[in-house]
């Protein structure tokens, strides 16, 4: 049963969860430890600051909490002890923004306005009328001096607070980015691992620039998933969590109000997740496609500056970047539209909802909210838009990740073969076909119950025109396919018993197109496999002739080469491919036209080279310049996928078949009847 991408990016942060969590353990204590501000300023404002505003009792003695007011001793009434003697009641009270003393005792609850001396106090029940007196600045400055060491401390416990909590907060984004590059370099590992245990099929079916996109570009999306999304999406959550419940602890209906923030995130993010996912997926496909594209331009520059198609490859590149662009424009509208004005409108409808509710029921002659709750809560509301904003902000990354993960697990889900490099006995090389029949499409079938036998140590040439099945013989002997019918074995042993890598372990090939890969002629020799020491592979080289152009080069057998050679002939690169199979030591030895495009001096130095190097193992050849076989052991020719005739140079020509027409071809009829 296929996974859900989902389900696939979590089972790789499963992975690293040790970590993971210790990051998710120190986000909550640094989101804690920042959300006690709006309370420690809550109770900072009420209990000493606006703390003030209240009844005060004139005391004989005096303490750390005692004012000296008019020759007089007074205390606040929260801060009496019981050992404390009350000699009379006085009252502080703020209208507007003054604060007034009166020697009377009166609700400090209700509206209050003062005029010529009275200061009026109307309640539910009554109103009350008192003399107060105006207090001065320094006068009420005294007040407040009882209280600046509570507030000094406060404040650096708030301060002590953040920084503790900016530990934890560094903590948390160390660790889980951590963890995000750990797990992108672990699944690019697996992605690249696994694209080499897959069939051949695939890469015909796959342009090189679609693969190298998933690896490269989808990997690096997903990885922002785990860097940015992952971190904001928690941290968001953890927060607004925090906050919620700070909002519960301060007043609960306000706080459920303020949930159905919650299910309005979610339906938003729901349509925003159908929209963003259906045009990421086309700007992923898009994008996999501009990369194809600009390979296979790249890859034929040289035929499209040579037949003048600069114009046509451009005409096509920029339709596959205009299609990007019109669906890039269209995310675009889509993040605008949810990162400001969603946003905004759920604050603004949040604040209106935090004013009617405070103002209807709270704030007036019996308000029971203290300054202290009102800064809280705002302060909590203000917070609580900025995870919001984070999430709606990391939704167009969420959604291009989704897709993209969906297209690495593609390659991932897709069946592959496990590396068995167990090592098998070295065969001889005894090669048999036993009714064989392939086909690459079903229905098409490029070879029709074919056999022969190669002896171990024997030459065996294929010829035939192009689609007669040569080249296929050679991609199931290396078991780049399976037939769908008959046996090959090696030693008399079925190659399906074997894996694909011990099939190969004793076989070299050559091809026509050699690849060279970057680096230096003597890497392009030993591949960087340690069994291939730098005397073998230099042995190698000289063994097929190389030396002769190697040794004139500056850095000689370190001479650094780029990807393709192209510093190289196509002689000397096919030279180096040669040296690169025979420095392995392979019992089969293939040579798929490989020396089709070298020169005919190049082509008498390879050919001097088999000579010697062919004994003791078996060489299989597929040749079009019938001259390069004529040594060999036994010649096949093939027709439509089934042999035609069979047998030595000699004995075809002397037949007159289709061999021997095709010589003619190829020689001329001068000199074939004294063949």
């Amino acid at each position: 049963m296929k996974k859900s991408a989902e389900k696939q990016l979590f089972q790789y942060a499963w992975l690293f969860r040790k970590r993971i969590f210790i990051g998710l353990v120190c986000l909550i204590i640094a989101v804690a430890l920042e959300l006690t501000g709006p309370f420690i300023a809550k109770r900072l404002i009420d209990q000493h600051i606006i703390g003030i505003e209240n009844q005060w009792y004139q005391v004989e003695s005096k303490d750390e909490h005692t004012v000296k007011y008019r020759d007089a001793l007074y205390k606040r009434s929260d801060r009496r002890d019981e050992s404390d003697e009350i000699l009379q009641t006085r009252t502080i009270l703020q209208a507007g923004r003054n604060y007034y003393f009166t020697e009377e005792q009166v609700p400090i609850t209700g509206s209050r306005q003062w005029k010529d001396g009275v200061l009026t106090i109307e309640t539910s029940d009554r109103t009350y009328r008192v003399g107060a007196e105006k207090l001065k600045l320094q006068e009420l400055y005294s007040f407040f001096l009882p209280e600046m060491k509570s507030i000094y401390w406060l404040l650096s416990l708030y301060v002590g607070l953040l920084l503790f909590a900016s530990v934890f907060q560094f903590s948390h984004t160390f660790l889980l980015q951590k963890s995000s590059n750990r797990i992108i370099k672990k699944m690019r590992d697996d992605l690249f691992s696994h694209i080499q245990t897959l069939p051949i099929q695939f890469f015909v079916n796959q342009p090189a620039g679609k693969v190298v996109a998933r690896v490269t570009n989808d990997t690096e999306s997903i990885r922002e998933l785990y860097v940015k999304v992952l971190a904001t999406f928690v941290t968001s959550f953890f927060y607004m969590g925090g906050i919620y419940i700070a909002l519960l602890l301060l007043d609960w209906k306000l706080a459920l109000l303020s949930l159905l923030l919650i299910p309005i995130l979610l339906i938003w993010m729901k349509l925003f997740k159908g929209y963003a996912g259906r045009y990421n997926r086309v700007v992923r496909s898009t994008v996999s496609d501009m990369n194809g594209n600009i390979n296979e331009a790249i890859q034929g520059m040289s035929i499209i500056q040579s037949f003048r198609q600069e114009r046509q490859t451009s005409a096509e590149f920029e339709r596959l970047n205009e299609r990007h662009f019109t669906y890039q424009r269209k995310l675009i509208r889509l993040s605008a539209l949810t990162s400001f004005n969603l946003v905004n409108v759920l604050r603004n409808l949040a604040f209106v909802a935090f004013i009617w509710y405070f103002g209807a029921g709270s704030i007036g002659p019996e308000g029971i909210v203290t300054a202290g709750v009102l800064y809280a809560f705002v302060d909590y509301l203000n917070r609580l838009f900025q995870p919001v904003t984070d999430l709606v902000n990391q939704l167009p990354q969420l959604e291009e990740a989704r897709v993209a993960a969906g297209r690495v697990f593609e390659i991932l889900d897709e069946r592959g073969e496990p590396v068995v490099s167990k090592p098998i006995e070295r065969y001889k090389g005894d090669i048999h076909f036993d009714q064989v029949t392939f086909a690459y499409e079903k229905g098409n079938e490029v070879l029709k119950d074919l056999s022969f036998k190669v002896n171990p140590g024997e030459t065996a040439a294929f010829v035939g025109h192009t689609g007669s099945g040569k080249s296929s013989i050679m991609n199931l002997l290396f078991r780049f396919y399976d037939p769908q019918q008959g046996t090959i074995r090696i030693n008399g042993n079925s190659i399906s018993e074997w894996s694909r890598q011990q099939v190969r372990s004793h076989m070299g090939i050559v091809l026509q197109d050699p690849f060279i890969f970057s680096g230096t002629i003597l890497s392009n020799v030993t591949m960087g496999d340690e069994r291939i020491s730098r005397e073998m592979a230099i042995e190698a080289l000289k063994a097929v002739g190389a030396d002769h152009f190697v040794e004139k080069l500056p850095g000689k057998y370190d001479e650094p080469v780029n990807e393709k050679g192209d510093t190289l002939s196509m002689g000397e690169r096919q030279l180096v491919s040669f040296a690169r199979a025979l420095a392995f030591d392979p019992a089969i030895l293939i040579l798929d036209e490989a020396t089709a495009n070298i020169d005919t001096e190049t082509e008498q130095v390879i050919q001097q080279a088999l000579e010697v190097l062919k004994e003791g193992r078996t060489t299989l050849v597929i040749a079009h310049r019938l001259s390069t076989i004529q040594q060999a052991d036994q010649i096949f020719v093939l027709n439509h996928g089934t042999i035609m005739e069979q047998g030595t140079h000699q004995q075809l020509i002397h037949s007159k078949g289709e061999y021997y027409r095709m010589y003619q071809m190829q020689q001329g009829a001068v000199g074939i009847e004294a063949v």
